[in-house]
């Protein structure tokens, strides 16, 4: 039945380290597997342009600044729970969809120890990166965007190297341990709760929180 095959699906999760191979051609496999200090590289320098974009081509008073690099911070972790509940844990029927899915982020679950599968790949993320910078362009007020998306690529960085972290980290702070517990209910016990990953935050507040006993 399509139930037991959802719960089968659910339930298989290799130990192995190893990069399982999902593509036939190996400029696209090569596109689906990054070191985890990629996406620093990419961005890091995209952040530089965009403060002295803000700061200096734009002369942002200060205060303005620092607030919409918050709000960007503050944006990105609704959006990273969002992404993760509503579209990375989106089961399509179709053939095709189930091959997305787990093209996009079962992969992930099925082996969440394949570390070159542990952050986005530039292939994906630079994408998506520009349509979240013209959808903000378009929503904020004018001069404002650099500032926010400052934050909101910072939220990614962070979210990024914190997955990574929680995978092949072994933590001895009270705090990161409580959030590897988190993320990994999520992988090993229920993948229907606790999208969030470098907070507990948004998944308190829309209910899918694991139950504390």
């Amino acid at each position: 039945s399509v139930l037991k095959f959802k719960k089968m699906k659910k339930n298989f999760v290799s130990n192995s380290s190893d990069s399982i191979r999902m593509f036939k051609s190996g400029f696209l496999e090569s596109l689906s597997k990054v070191s985890f200090y990629v996406p620093l590289i990419v961005y890091i320098p995209v952040i530089i342009y965009l403060v002295w974009s803000a700061l200096y081509a734009e002369q942002m008073d200060s205060l303005k600044f620092i607030g919409y690099i918050i709000l960007g911070l503050m944006v990105w972790t609704l959006t990273e729970y969002i992404l993760h509940r509503f579209v990375f844990h989106f089961y399509p029927k179709s053939e095709w969809g189930k091959k997305i899915h787990f093209i996009f982020h079962g992969v992930h679950h099925d082996y969440p120890n394949d570390a070159k599968r542990l952050v986005m790949p530039p292939s994906a993320s630079i994408p998506m990166a520009l349509a979240f910078y013209y959808l903000f362009l378009y929503l904020l007020p004018l001069g404002t965007n650099n500032a926010f998306f400052i934050g909101f690529i910072t939220g990614y960085l962070i979210y990024d190297m914190t997955h990574y972290a929680l995978h092949h980290a072994n933590f001895k702070n009270g705090v990161w341990k409580k959030l590897k517990q988190h993320h990994m209910l999520h992988h090993y016990s229920d993948s229907t709760k606790g999208f969030g990953v470098i907070s507990d935050f948004w998944d308190k507040i829309l209910g899918s929180n694991f139950l504390k006993k």
